[in-house]
């Protein structure tokens, strides 16, 4: 079972349908298959509806913040469900897609914004589920950090991907 003892005491007190509808997206952490997909979609709405047209250091902070109320949520979520990283728990694909997307104006200039959109949605989800190069030691941190730094580092992952792409293809053209 996760360890609760990491959520701030504030968010103990809110009721478990809260904090477990919340994690789940509502009703979206339920939906099959691959729980984990449908919130990557729902992550690649929010980053486009809040963040595609803000200032790199807006899509900054509003990821970090967002991921760190990720983790407290997510950590509770865990604790109520009495269960580890629970597929339902969707919170932390939703919050690290932006992370994906940190230099979107750069992408811009060399592809159409639904390639970059399509291709960040594919690699996330590519290095979300394989986790290599050390993402699946980090799911053995404790409480939400577990459950949203693999997602995190998997979308840092996609994002040096996608900024190899850029230069490469700056490179050639």
């Amino acid at each position: 079972m996760a360890d609760g003892a990491h959520a701030p005491g504030w968010l103990r007190t809110w009721p478990t349908g809260l904090v477990v509808g919340l994690a789940r997206i509502g009703p979206i952490g339920t939906f099959r298959p691959g729980p984990g997909t449908w919130g990557t979609g729902v992550g690649l709405a929010w980053f486009y509806v809040v963040f595609a047209r803000a200032h790199p250091l807006v899509v900054a902070a509003g990821s970090v913040l967002a991921a760190l109320a990720a983790v407290a949520l997510c950590g509770e979520a865990e604790k109520r469900l009495g269960r580890t990283d629970p597929g339902e728990i969707i919170l932390d694909e939703v919050v690290a897609v932006p992370w994906c997307f940190l230099g979107w104006s750069q992408f811009l200039e060399v592809a159409p914004a639904w390639l970059v959109l399509l291709a960040g949605f594919v690699l996330f989800r590519i290095f979300d589920i394989a986790k290599p190069f050390g993402i699946r030691s980090l799911q053995r941190f404790p409480g939400g950090w577990g459950v949203v730094a693999d997602d995190v580092v998997a979308a840092l992952y996609a994002n040096l991907v996608l900024h190899a792409a850029y230069h490469l293809w700056r490179a050639l053209g």
